[in-house]
Order: structure tokens, then C-alpha cells, then sequence
């Protein structure tokens, strides 16, 4: 089924519903957001897209974001989402791995495309072009069957090139009615603020929303911005929003700093990256229970484990602690094991790489079978992170298995010292990678970001550490930084600072 259908049956049932804002502003209602769509797959049929060319999306968060990808859908094409943050040469090289013909962009970033002399046509959103695509005829929308590519997702790339993972219409369903059963009871009177990239976890939840016919309100300002969301989240009410966890650290920093309360938020959905126990408590005890994980990968978008607001909530159980710093439980739709280097199950509580079988698992890597090969074996995905599961399923993951470090023949987690770290009052946030020594293997070394006014004060430091974790964890040395190097979704660049390490 292609899963555009989702809308056209929304604007069947409710024409004159509000579907997509501009900040406080209506700009479409589900009927028009529909015709629009279908003005645009009538103008791609007319340029010559047939089902299954790729169509890239290339835009700052906006309403034509979603009225150009259900264009794509509705003729039949492959929506292949740009992160609006990449360097022009970045997209350039995605346009040109997935063959996209044509490329819908936003002002600004045209001229990135231009300069880096990107393969295909290039259709502005400001361009006289793009707005005669809505005085064309109404095309119908193409029939494709669930297990047709949908979207091409690019991996974020923190090593060499992205890959472009293959997501189905049968995916992005599962991930959507996941959702429903297992991450938030989303209803018709919600909003969904899209402040993340559209382009990647915040607008691969928009289907559901559609489904449901919800409103769909793009900032202003086209990111993220605090001050923007609490003015949106009290205007509109009922908002529903995702936000990777260095997003959640900044509401709450913001707030706490303002006064605000989170008036008008009712669901954030955190994911991408690690939540450090310390900055989801202090996110919950001043927002209140507003708060869902979930754990996916691009592999598997969105739909591994999820961590109730209920879990997030409990303080009275006697292991709150322990299920607040997991994943959460596998979703609905998913089967989760963890498993050894030869892919048998280890028994609840023992460490190995997390693996997952579902419907929501790509089909494979776009034109490149070695890598799907080595990601995909008997059927199951190797996400590549380690973690264990305890005898209630809840999942805690302790690093990607590239990043664990070994000393003297003994795992350490990163994640583990990064956590003891950041209680400690002076550390805004911190990194810790291993560093090549000759005898030991690896000695665990602190990349770390100081609050306002702090110094570095290294025996402060390792007395905190000494405190919570086991001395051969203790880093061995610590680096202030003012900031830690970060790609465009808000993940540390562990590579960087290993290769800043070479080069001391």
C-alpha cells in the first residue's frame, strides 16, 4: 500500500480539518495539503518520473516539505530526505548515490546545490517554477505495494560515506501503527511541531499524524529554537514533538532559566543519540511527565524498544533507576535479542550486540550488498551496539561496539564513565573515547565541557569518579573543550576527538 494513502483518506474524511502551519499560521487545511500533493505528482509525471525514481528533498523544516514528499508518494517515487544542515558538496554527493532526478529545495540552500554543481534539476520553493506546479492538473495517486522503496534514508556518516538505507511503505506502516501501541495514544487534536530536521526522526513521524488528521506546525525559524517552541507549544496546545536528547538538555536549561513550564508540550519523544540518567531527571522533575524514549536506527527507523512515559515517570519502583537509563522494551512489532559474536542469544543480563528481526527493518543498503551483508545476517539486524537485556526485557545499551574501549584486557563502556562524570557539578558535557597505550591497550580519556566559570580541576574530578565507578575506569587524563564536536544530528564525533588525540 503506499502510504500516502494515508492522507488522501484524511482529506476524504475531513477537508476542512487544519493540517499545516507556519507558526501560528494555517496555511492548509487537509483538502488543500491533498490537491496540492496531487498537483505536484501530476508535474512529476510530466518531467518524466516514473514509480521508483528518486526524488530528493532538500529543504530547512517548512509546510512544502510534506506537500512535496506526498507528491513524491503519490506519483509513485522514492523520497530521498537531505538533512538541511549538510554542506552543499554533502548533498550533492547523496543526489548523485541515489540518481535523484529532481531536487526540491528552500531558499539558501539552492545556491549550496548550485555551487557544488549538483546532477538534476533544482526546484526552489520561492521560484515562479515551483509555484506554477499548483495551477497544473491533479494526477491520481500511483497504487504501490508495501514492499516498494519509500523513502532513502541516508545514514548520518560520523565514518566515511552515508549509506543510503532502503525504507518500504510495509516500514514505514509498521513504524507508524508501532506507535500508536507502544510509544503515545496520539489522537486527531494533537500537534506535531516539527523543530528537528523533517528530514529525519521528527518528519518520519508525520504519516502517523496524517493518518490521525492532525495539525502539523513548522517553526518559523525552521529549526530549533526554545523560546520558539514554548511560544508555539502555550499558542496551539496539544503538542507532540521528537527531539534528540541534547535538544531535551536545552529545553530545560532554557526553561529553568526563564520560567517557562512546558505549558501546551504534552508528548516529547527523545531519541538519537545517548540521555544521560542526570539530564532526563532533571528534565522530568521540571517539566512533569511529558517524556517517551524510543530506540531506533535508520535500519530500523524508530521502531526497536521504547520506554513508556510511565517508566520515565516511576520513582517508586525499587529499579527506576536502572529502567530509566534503558531503551526501554521492544515495540509491538519487533523481536530483540542480544547475542554473541556468533549470534546466539547470551543470557538476560550478560552484555552483547543488540539485534533485531521485524517488518521494520530495511530491506537492505542502496546498491552496496556487502554492507547489507554484514548488517544482516539469517535475517537479523546487527545494530552494532552493545547492551544487555534484564529478566523484564527492558534493554540498556552501553555503547556502540565500535566505541567500547579495552584496558589491560577489560571492557570499559564510555557511556558508564560519561554518566559519573556528569553529575559532577562543574561538567556541562562530556566524551570519553580510549587512547592507544602500548602496555594496557587503551587508557580511557575525559573530553569534557565546563559550566560557566568552571576550571578544570582534574583531582576533583577524579575523586567524583572514585566515588561511583571502579578505579580502572577512572580516566587517566582529562581535556576541557569549549565545545564537542558534533555532526548534523547532534552526535558526538567520537572519530575527532580520537584523531585529536593522535595529534597531541
Amino acid at each position: 500500500m503506499n502510504i500516502a494513502l494515508w492522507l488522501a483518506r484524511q482529506a476524504n474524511i475531513g477537508p476542512d480539518r487544519p493540517a499545516l502551519f507556519l507558526g501560528r499560521d494555517c496555511v492548509a487545511d487537509y483538502g488543500t495539503f491533498h490537491n496540492r500533493a496531487l498537483q505536484v505528482a501530476g508535474w512529476l509525471r510530466a518531467q518524466g518520473i516514473a514509480p521508483g525514481d528518486r526524488v530528493a528533498i532538500f529543504m530547512k523544516n517548512c509546510p512544502d516539505f510534506l506537500i512535496a514528499e506526498y507528491g513524491i508518494w503519490y506519483a509513485g517515487a522514492v523520497v530521498v530526505p537531505i538533512n538541511a544542515k549538510l554542506h552543499g558538496r554533502e548533498a550533492a554527493w547523496i543526489i548523485e548515490d541515489s540518481g535523484s532526478k529532481i531536487i526540491f529545495s528552500s531558499p539558501g540552500l539552492t545556491e549550496a546545490l548550485q555551487q557544488a554543481e549538483t546532477d538534476g534539476q533544482i526546484v526552489d520553493i520561492a521560484s515562479d517554477q515551483y509555484v506554477a506546479i499548483f495551477t497544473g492538473d491533479l494526477a491520481q495517486p500511483v497504487a504501490r505495494r508495501a514492499d516498494d522503496l519509500c523513502w532513502l534514508f541516508y545514514t548520518s556518516g560520523t565514518t566515511g560515506r552515508p549509506k543510503g538505507v532502503m525504507i518500504t511503505h510495509r516500514m514505514l506502516c509498521t513504524m507508524s501503527l508501532s506507535y500508536l501501541a507502544d510509544v503515545d495514544q496520539a489522537t486527531g487534536e494533537d500537534a506535531v511541531l516539527y523543530a528537528a530536521p523533517m528530514s529525519h526522526g521528527a518528519g518520519i513521524y508525520n504519516m502517523l499524524h496524517v493518518l490521525l488528521g492532525a495539525r502539523h506546525i513548522c517553526p518559523p525559524s525552521g529549526g530549533f529554537d526554545e523560546p520558539e517552541i514554548f511560544d508555539l507549544a502555550r499558542h496551539h496546545g496539544n503538542i507532540q514533538m521528537f527531539a534528540a536528547p541534547t535538544m531535551v538538555k536545552r529545553m530545560t536549561h532554557v526553561a529553568k532559566e526563564t520560567g517557562e513550564t512546558g505549558e501546551g508540550l504534552r508528548t516529547i519523544v527523545y531519541a538519537g543519540g545517548p540521555m544521560y540518567l542526570a539530564d532526563i531527571i532533571d528534565a522530568v522533575d521540571h517539566f512533569g511527565p511529558i517524556f517517551v524514549q524510543i530506540y531506533g536506527q535508520g535500519e530500523a527507523p524508530m521502531g526497536i524498544t521504547a520506554l513508556s512515559r510511565d517508566d520515565v515517570t516511576d520513582r517508586s519502583h525499587a529499579r527506576w533507576r536502572g529502567r530509566l537509563a534503558s531503551v526501554g522494551r521492544a515495540q509491538a512489532a519487533v523481536e530483540v535479542k542480544i547475542g554473541d559474536a556468533a549470534g546466539q542469544e547470551v543470557p538476560r543480563g550478560q552484555a552483547g550486540e543488540i539485534m533485531v528481526r521485524s517488518d521494520v527493518v530495511m530491506s537492505g543498503y542502496w546498491q552496496n550488498e556487502a554492507a547489507t551483508a554484514k548488517t544482516i545476517v539469517d535475517g537479523w539486524l546487527l545494530t552494532g551496539d552493545v547492551g544487555f537485556m534484564d529478566e523484564d526485557g527492558y534493554v540498556t545499551m552501553q555503547d556502540r561496539s565500535k566505541d567500547m574501549i579495552i584496558s589491560g584486557g577489560t571492557n570499559i563502556y564510555p557511556r558508564e564513565v560519561e554518566e559519573a562524570l556528569l553529575t559532577h557539578p562543574d561538567v556541562h558535557e562530556v566524551s570519553v573515547v580510549g587512547r592507544d597505550n602500548a602496555e594496557w591497550g587503551e587508557d580511557v580519556v575525559a573530553f569534557v565541557v565546563l559550566g560557566p566559570g568552571a576550571v578544570l580541576d582534574r583531582a576533583s574530578l577524579d575523586r567524583h569518579c572514585l566515588d561511583q565507578i571502579a578505579r580502572f575506569k577512572r580516566p587517566k587524563d582529562y581535556f576541557a573543550l569549549p565545545e564537542l564536536p558534533k555532526n548534523n544530528y547532534g552526535k558526538v564525533l567520537k572519530t575527532d576527538l580520537r584523531k585529536r588525540l593522535k595529534e597531541m
